[in-house]
């Protein structure tokens, strides 16, 4: 029986255990459910007693959805709120817990150090430092800027909020999925109250929570909490037989609250957090392996394979083919600079023969993973009623770093295949005209000679790395990268509302903030491109010696994107109008001008420059920095790309809503989303042109919906039908080493529902489902880097040796392109003193289930065959030969990326009271996502299949709810499935990471609360 029919017919014997009682009615025999309290009467609750049972799961939980307190069903858009009962009651830890039980959400890692909460199919597409955030997060309504909240543990909150579609008026600076909204729980006044909690599990797991609230007289309060959590890590690492992917983490927070008055409140928070551990932003690689080495891997499907080195950026540069080529005339010097490649474009790669384990908790890391971020976080809130006029004001102060580093690959391949090149090296640095140039690069690489440790640089801003002596040495050859941030922001809010007794009634705000982040810097560190930047330096150097240039290496000896500076300022002015034309009908508008000033400084460099191998203190002192440009898009040779723009606009929103009955309303809405546009990085490779910025996205979202409560509480069910028109979605491609964002338009449209069963007062029964259609509206053609040639039969895809890219030859058969190539490659080879022997060969083919569409591929240099296709040359008669970056496709009714087409959760509980007063309560929850893709140009290759997680726990509370025992089991049948992929350039060999849900966790745990 397949996983999810046992977890159904689960659910159906569970629900036939129901009482008969029809909703609505009671018997003698039933008590009468109880009224729900609203969710910040007991805070700090961390039991799921029937007292805590009904704080979390009634209707008539009290949210801030907009902007002013109102019970759930009272509120006109589609809104999920999770009290801390019903938190703790569906083991909600954290983020990757939050999505599993919402309609239409989902959650997934990031490549980098960030992730992607997605609602309705939007989430951050986006990628870049100036990208802002789809999915707003809120911390008691303040935005957060690069919080690190997604990484962190839930705890002692009041209740979390969700918000889905766009938010054009109220919130923060305006978001176009919607709005996750952290309440935190306030200091009490009228009571000392304590709880803790200590949890232990498999992977040797301790989580500790703890909380504490005096009261300092009748009108304060202080409130202390926190959490620490201490585990091994989910995965193995086969390469040196350890566990990686553990979490040593903790966060406090403290909060004060002044209550002087009735009609006055000051509220003071401080929280900070902290992780320092082996946390794996990636879980694993797959790749379907290109023989041919030309794009690395192909396109038509994820095998837990290798990507063919010869297709990145040191297999070319670093090769045979290519030194021979570019410094042939060394040859008439008796310099043959072709024995210096590690490899050779046509013989076996690193990763040949290499078997990777099938299992993703199993990878092979040469590099230990390393991960620290904290973030502080300093909110103040006065809030003072002026009879009607309630008046707040906001300040935040906010923080955040973080510093990861992992293995590029997680694999480790074999290093036999660059001992010809590293003894030649050894051969070059002992002769005594060479040594100037080559005895440096082999004192930083290989400093106890041949056969011994390797050394590669260390991910360090100075860009001297090895030659720096910035390095760690290895048996063998490391590849890691680093993702480093700070941040800055502050911002200021105020906002006055009304609460007049007549028809109308009014809320206006503004809010100011400022962001600003330094050292947002990426590293790609290798051995090979250390090696690559040492050869190709010393022998450019070489050949300018009668310049008087010394010897040089070329720097970075590493891939650094580096962004020194972006600042954000940014305001918003908003307000809202209600008009209340009946006791039932009423009216919302509202309208909101949004300003955004960003501004940055950045660079993108690898092998970009020439720098004495005596150069001290940075490569960027070079003198020779100034040959480098940073930025092509600006005439002349700019040391910094600089960009600076305003972006602004008019939100808004208008909502009719119509209470036909006390507990049954229904709305309809028009909102218009905004999200500010951004930068897009300098690239490498001189001549390719990109857009240098990208436009803001505008929604323009239509919903209607329907909220309603039958039975006296018994049963809640909301639904909600939605369509948006989405303008200029961002959506983020890697072209030459740099991630760029393009524009596209596209439709979205769905339904979802949302109901809470209570047929008795010990029951509890959630289910939550949702349907999603997106669908791409863009007519341009669009380059898919899997496949450049686009379908194109009559084509060969060329990896051009010189940059590590793809281009496409075209011509009027498959023939004629590979025709042209071959005789091409053998004018380089003759101009260069070559043959095919020891140079460039002809096309190889493809598998023939690669579902590429050119037949063959060949190692090049497009540049140079752009030049022999020219019209008047002899290899294109007829001028019938092409040579172009690739071949467009239309992309027009693809689905957006993380756009589950379905999803459904359940959730049951049940509690066994005892006449000692002690009770027992089992649940069960189970959640269904469907399949998905992972890009936008979708096919098998892209595709995230469904998958299913339960999850189960069993508590067993003490009287009155002083103190409680559980036992847990989350991911109950260990389901390791893809939340999301990451495709990375051409010049990385086109592997896909992968993100993947954390596998299965059980443990019991203890605590008690007063």
């Amino acid at each position: 029986m397949r996983k999810i029919d046992l977890l159904s017919a689960s659910a159906v014997a569970l629900l036939a255990m129901l009482p008969s009682t029809a909703f609505g009615q009671t018997t003698s025999a039933d008590p009468a459910p109880a009224q729900p309290a609203p969710a910040q009467q007991a805070p700090g609750s961390t039991g799921f007693s029937p007292a805590a049972q009904e704080a979390g799961w009634g209707s008539d939980i009290v949210v801030t959805a907009q902007r002013q307190a109102q019970t759930l069903q009272d509120v006109p858009i589609a809104v999920s709120a999770f009290s801390a009962e019903t938190l703790q009651a569906q083991q909600i830890d954290n983020a990757s817990d939050l999505q599993l039980t919402l309609p239409n959400v989902t959650f997934s890692k990031g490549n980098f150090t960030g992730s992607s909460f997605t609602i309705r199919g939007i989430g951050d597409l986006c990628v870049g430092i100036s990208c802002d955030a789809a999915t707003a997060v809120h911390i008691n309504g303040t935005p957060l800027f690069a919080t690190r909240i997604f990484e962190t543990e839930y705890f002692d909150l009041e209740r979390v909020e969700v918000l889905r579609g766009p938010q054009g008026t109220l919130f923060g600076r305006s978001a176009t999925s919607g709005v996750v909204n952290f309440i935190t729980a306030k200091p009490r006044t009228d009571k000392f109250s304590a709880s803790g909690d200590a949890e232990y599990g498999n992977y040797d797991s301790i989580r500790l929570k703890g909380m504490i609230n005096v009261p300092l007289g009748d009108t304060a309060a202080v409130r202390l909490a926190g959490f620490y959590l201490k585990r091994d890590g989910y995965t193995e690492n086969i390469y040196n037989d350890t566990r990686i992917d553990g979490r040593d983490m903790y966060a406090i927070r403290g909060s004060f609250r002044w209550e002087p008055s009735v009609d006055t409140t000051l509220d003071l928070m401080g929280y900070y957090f902290r992780e320092k551990d082996d946390r794996l932003r990636i879980q694993k690689q797959q790749c379907q392996r290109d023989p041919t080495g030309t794009l690395g891997c192909l396109n038509g499907r994820l095998d837990f394979q290798r990507s063919n080195t010869n297709a990145s950026f040191t297999g070319t540069l670093g090769s045979r083919e290519f030194l021979g080529i570019t410094f042939g005339a060394f040859r008439a010097a008796g310099i043959d600079a072709s024995l210096l490649g590690l490899n050779s474009l046509y013989g076996p790669d690193a990763y040949a023969g290499y078997l990777d384990s099938p299992d993703v908790r199993k990878v092979a890391s040469a590099v230990n993973p390393t991960y620290f971020t904290d973030e502080l976080q300093i909110q103040g809130r006065l809030e003072h009623n002026f009879g009607p006029i309630r008046a707040q004001l906001t300040g935040f102060y906010h923080e955040t770093s973080v510093d990861s580093s992992q293995d590029y690959t997680l694999g480790v391949g074999n290093s036999q295949g660059i001992i010809p090149g590293l003894t030649a090296l050894s051969a070059f640095a002992a002769s005594p005209t060479l040594a100037p140039y080559f005895r440096p690069i082999a004192n930083a690489l290989i400093p106890n000679g041949v056969g011994s440790s390797l050394c590669t640089s260390e991910a360090v801003a100075n860009g001297l790395g090895s030659y720096g002596g910035f390095k760690r040495c290895a048996d063998t050859p490391l590849a890691f990268d680093r993702s480093t941030q700070k941040t800055k922001a502050w911002s200021a809010e105020a906002i006055i509302s009304s609460d007049f007794d007549g028809m109308f009634n009014f809320l206006l705000g503004g809010i100011y903030v400022q962001n600003k982040l330094t050292n947002g810097d990426y590293y790609v560190n290798a051995f090979p491109i250390d090696y690559v930047a040492g050869v190709l330096g010393s022998l450019q150097s070489l050949a300018q010696a009668g310049a008087g240039v010394p010897p040089s290496f070329s720097a970075t000896p590493f891939f650094l994107n580096a962004t020194p500076e972006f600042k954000l300022k940014s305001y918003g002015i908003f307000g809202e109008t209600y008009f209340d034309f009946t006791d039932q009908l009423k009216l919302t508008l509202g309208l909101r001008y949004n300003n955004d000033n960003k501004s940055l400084r950045a660079r993108s460099t690898l092998a970009s420059f020439l720098t004495p191998y005596t150069q001290t203190g940075s490569a960027f002192d070079s003198p020779y920095y100034g040959t480098y440009d940073a930025d092509p898009v600006t005439p002349g040779i700019q040391p910094f790309q600089r960009r600076n723009r305003t972006f602004d606009e008019f939100t808004g929103r208008a909502v009719l809503d119509y209470q036909f009955t006390p507990n049954n309303l229904v709305y309809a809405s028009y909102s218009r989303g905004y999200k500010s546009g951004g930068f897009n990085p300098a690239v490498q490779v001189p001549g390719l042109t990109i857009p240098d910025a990208f436009e803001p996205e505008i929604v323009n979202a239509f919903e209607i919906g329907s909220k309603n409560t039958f039975g006296n509480g018994q049963l809640t069910l909301n639904v909600t039908g939605f369509y948006y028109q989405y303008k200029n979605l961002q959506l983020s491609r890697i072209v030459a080493r740099s991630s760029i964002n393009d524009n596209i338009d596209a439709n979205i449209w769905g339904v979802e529902a949302e109901a809470i069963i209570r047929p008795a007062r010990d029951w509890a029964i959630n289910l939550g489902a949702s349907y999603l259609k997106t669908s791409v509206q863009e007519e341009g053609l669009f380059i898919n880097q899997r496949d450049p040639s686009g379908g194109d039969r009559n084509s060969v895809i060329i990896k051009d040796i010189g940059g590590a890219f793809n281009c496409v030859v075209r011509g009027p058969t498959a023939a004629a392109a590979e025709a042209f190539v071959s005789a091409a490659n053998n004018v380089i080879n003759t101009t260069a003193g070559l043959t095919a022997a020891n140079g460039l060969r002809g096309p190889s083919p493809y598998p023939v289930d690669a579902n590429v569409g050119a037949p063959s591929g060949a190692f090049s240099l497009c540049n140079t065959l752009q030049t022999l296709a020219g019209p008047t040359s002899p290899l294109n008669p007829g001028n019938l030969i092409q040579v172009v970056d690739g071949v467009g496709v239309s992309i027009k009714g693809n689905s957006l990326p993380q756009a589950p087409i379905a999803k459904f959760s359940a959730g049951i509980q049940k509690t066994f009271e005892f006449s000692n007063g002690m009770n027992l309560v089992p649940r069960f929850d189970l959640t269904y996502t469907g399949e998905s893709y992972g890009n936008i140009f979708n096919g098998r290759v892209n595709r995230i299949q469904g998958y299913e997680q339960a999850n189960a726990q069993i508590q067993l509370n003490g009287m009155d709810d002083r103190w409680y025992v559980r036992g847990f089991i989350q991911n109950i049948f260990d389901n390791n499935a893809t939340t999301g992929l990451y495709l990375t350039d051409q010049s990385s060999g086109l592997f896909t990471n992968i993100f993947t849900l954390e596998p299965r966790r059980y443990g019991i745990g203890a605590g008690f609360r007063f």
